[in-house]
């Protein structure tokens, strides 16, 4: 009877857990030209319009002033978000390590070459790497980021790192090295 309640309440389709959004980040380090081209990449491969991201200190070893634009990073979320990750995961051969999984069950990883992602070399664009950030959620999340009556998300039902890292592995086939 107990085992039974137990299977019953892992088998709700509200602990079913869902990409809630993707997030592209390329970081060129600099601004001009390079950055320009970068947003390129990204507006190429998502079709939405990227952010620009500014630098939040000065590093002088690098050349990076305060509040200079050196990145640029778009948010995908839906179906786009999901074929995105997969191609991003086939660079990688679906292999991640279990220190890219947060607390809090999200994931990220970064690739090399954009180029790896089925995009065409463009000699006059180079080539840029990219992180992507996978953030997980499961249904009634938005309880807690209403804005009238806002309640807080149970436990039971925050994506936990054993979550994500097991959505990983039967949701999208990977596997998880150390």
């Amino acid at each position: 009877m107990v085992e039974q309640k137990k299977k019953e309440k892992f088998d709700n389709k509200m602990r079913e857990i869902k990409v809630e959004k993707l997030v592209l980040n390329l970081c060129t380090g600099e601004s001009g030209d390079k950055l320009t081209k970068a947003a390129k990449v990204l507006s190429d491969l998502t079709g939405q319009d990227p952010v620009e991201s500014k630098a939040r200190y000065t590093i002088r070893t690098f050349g990076i002033k305060r509040n200079e634009k050196i990145s640029v990073h778009v948010t995908v979320r839906g179906d786009k978000a999901e074929e995105l990750l997969k191609r991003g995961l086939k660079v990688k051969e679906y292999e991640l390590r279990k220190g890219n999984f947060s607390d809090c069950g999200n994931f990220g990883f970064g690739i090399d070459e954009h180029i790896d992602l089925g995009i065409r070399y463009d000699t006059s664009t180079g080539i840029f790497g990219m992180d992507f950030y996978v953030v997980l959620t499961r249904a009634g999340k938005r309880v807690s980021k209403r804005r009238a009556r806002t309640g807080r998300l149970g436990k039971f039902q925050r994506v936990q790192k054993e979550d994500a890292k097991q959505w990983f592995i039967e949701r999208l086939g990977g596997t998880i090295l150390n």
